[in-house]
């Protein structure tokens, strides 16, 4: 039984920063690509960042340069690292594990004030 738990999400200042983090249980394949998305409101779920088994990162022109994603292989965890946070990161992040079959989390909110 695979299952992913976001934490770490919250309310900050613009400016600020936030970690999230993707707790893994369960048997996943280990070639795999796993991510962050994420939904703001009226909005369409997009990609954040992902990164893969073997450490290559993609980033939306939108967060690059700010956020960075990384993976804990002994920890079986995701992480994103938030930095200048902005009020249009506002959404619900979400952490996806992608291979053979695909799985969600159940998503963790971020608001960013002005």
């Amino acid at each position: 039984q695979v299952q992913l738990v976001e934490s770490g999400g919250g309310l900050v200042q613009a400016g600020g920063s936030l970690r999230l983090s993707c707790a893994v249980s369960g048997s996943l394949s280990t070639d795999n690509i796993m991510g962050w998305y994420r939904q703001a409101p009226g909005k369409q779920r997009e990609l954040v960042a992902v990164v893969t088994s073997g450490g290559s990162t993609n980033y939306a022109d939108s967060v690059k340069g700010r956020f960075t994603i990384s993976r804990d292989n002994a920890k079986n965890t995701l992480y994103l690292q938030m930095n200048s946070l902005k009020p249009e990161d506002t959404a619900v992040y979400y952490c996806r594990h992608g291979s053979i079959y695909v799985y969600w989390g159940q998503g963790t909110q971020v608001t960013v004030s002005s």
